[in-house]
């Protein structure tokens, strides 16, 4: 399989728009040892030639013209996404839809059904794309079987119902179900390897950990270093928990975790522009480091 780092930030992407955060500033002004990111998505493929859209950010222009392989353009009216998956209804996960409404068919966007409730009552993304060549919706089930699509013929998708948060428009907020955010394993039943994405994740709960243990590649929820990271910086009194996602440094946070696994290959996704590891001369970047753990670029290409 292969799969291109669209996008690797969370949302409002690094340096965010209207962010004086010391990494934003930094950045901005030359001082930080940072590259720019922009907001959280990936391309996979079983051939290298149709590819599957993992999430749409708002930033999907700009992404989609750094990839020329994406753009094949093989006639007037060309892409080489051959259809969308959604892990979550997030803003920064979905609003790229729109930049995607001129395309000359209905999308095949695949989802859960706690996905699709919202990009149809609370966020409904879908009924205004309606107005336009539509949506085909193929439901995502949470029984972790896997499934396959038409487009990726090689590989299998197993949908893993995470711990996390739905967004604030949503009528599942701060009461989750099933299928408000999950994690995805892709499966190359050639080349037997898997890698797992999560980059939304609250808390590994036994069952994820299992995905994790077993998988050859980790792309996972780096949204930040602290629970308390935004209130440091001044910007919310919000704690990532109560967002939905888990931090790193923490004791059971994500660092102490991906240390816990041999296996697989440990790479931090959806990273906040707060969040110190983004800095690559900071000590929270060399723990990362000394522990073998990675952070998703944009542009970044792994195969498997």
């Amino acid at each position: 399989m292969f799969i291109h780092v669209l996008g690797s930030g969370a949302g409002g992407g690094f340096p965010q728009w209207n962010c004086n955060c010391n990494n934003c500033k930094g950045v901005r002004e030359g001082t930080v040892n940072a590259l720019p990111r922009t907001q959280s998505s990936i391309a996979v493929s079983a051939n290298g030639e149709d590819w599957i859209l993992f999430n749409a950010s708002p930033d999907i222009k700009k992404q989609l013209d750094a990839f020329p392989a994406i753009q094949p353009a093989r006639q007037v009216r060309d892409t080489a996404i051959k259809a969308i998956l959604l892990t979550d209804a997030q803003i920064d996960h979905t609003t790229g839809l729109f930049t995607l409404r001129e395309h000359n068919q209905p999308w095949d966007i695949y989802c859960t059904e706690a996905v699709h409730e919202d990009m149809t009552t609370g966020l409904p993304i879908f009924n205004i794309l309606g107005h336009f060549r539509g949506v085909n919706w193929h439901e995502i089930k949470t029984d972790q079987q896997p499934f396959t699509m038409p487009a990726a013929l090689g590989l299998e998708f197993t949908a893993v119902p995470l711990k996390s948060e739905a967004p604030p428009y949503s009528p599942h907020r701060h009461n989750t179900v099933p299928g408000d955010n999950i994690g995805i394993r892709i499966h190359d039943t050639r080349s037997g390897k898997n890698v797992f994405y999560a980059p939304g994740l609250g808390i590994v709960e036994e069952h994820v950990l299992n995905y994790m243990r077993d998988a050859d590649c980790i792309l996972m929820d780096g949204t930040v270093w602290t629970d308390d990271e935004m209130s440091r910086e001044g910007i919310s009194d919000k704690r990532a928990t109560e967002m939905g996602h888990i931090n790193q440094s923490e004791a059971g946070g994500s660092v102490s975790i991906l240390n816990s696994l041999e296996k697989p290959r440990k790479i931090l996704i959806h990273i906040n522009n707060t969040n110190p590891i983004l800095n690559e001369d900071s000590p929270e970047r060399k723990i990362l480091n000394e522990a073998g753990i990675e952070l998703a670029y944009d542009g970044m290409d792994l195969e498997y």
